[in-house]
């Protein structure tokens, strides 16, 4: 037993050597590996920088898209508002003209002297102008004596029955209806048949 006691007490110097020499090499290789891995490090940052990017890109493009869209839609938008505002402008002051063509008409409608018939001939010439100019800008008389009755257009305020004429056909218009282009400025009243 003394003898191998000898045995290890030789063995220990020759483990601290292999320790040192163990030591001395990981401090070799620790030297070299942290560049290694500063590099795979590196590299590893560098991806998720370009990933980090890449996804702010295709947020930024997203975006853009959707701004170019809000403006499209905006602009078309305003140009439809525009040109409903152009089509119908002269909307308002036709409304207000109509009972003025009204009067004009019951104006004509009355029988005058010979003496008045210059002052009648400058009213049926004020009256034509009138309507000449609404005509102009897309304001038509509605047209429904002896048709059937529309409700789109015409406002039944009578009815009557008369021979030889069909149900629900207009025979009078008690005040005439009028158009803009497309739009009802006033529905005609008439007087239906039963």
């Amino acid at each position: 037993m003394a003898e191998e006691k000898k045995e290890d007490v030789k063995d220990i110097p020759e483990q601290e050597e292999v320790k040192q020499e163990a030591e001395t090499l990981e401090e070799e290789v620790a030297e070299e590996l942290p560049e290694e891995e500063e590099e795979i490090v590196e590299d590893l940052n560098e991806e998720a920088e370009v990933d980090r990017l890449m996804k702010e890109v295709d947020r930024l493009k997203n975006e853009y898209a959707r701004a170019y869209a809000d403006t499209e839609n905006l602009k078309k938008r305003l140009m439809a508002e525009a040109e409903l505002s152009r089509k119908y402008r002269i909307q308002s002051f036709a409304k207000e003209v109509l009972p003025v063509i009204d009067n004009l008409e019951r104006a004509l409608a009355t029988e005058v002297h010979e003496s008045d018939e210059g002052f009648k001939k400058g009213i049926q010439m004020t009256y034509d102008q009138l309507l000449n100019a609404l005509k102009n800008e897309g304001v038509e008389v509605i047209d429904c004596l002896n048709k059937p009755f529309d409700p789109n257009l015409q406002q039944a305020i009578m009815q009557e029955k008369k021979e030889d004429v069909e149900s629900g056909i207009v025979i009078e218009v008690l005040q005439k209806g009028y158009l803009l282009k497309d739009r009802i400025l006033r529905p005609a009243m008439v007087k239906i048949s039963e």
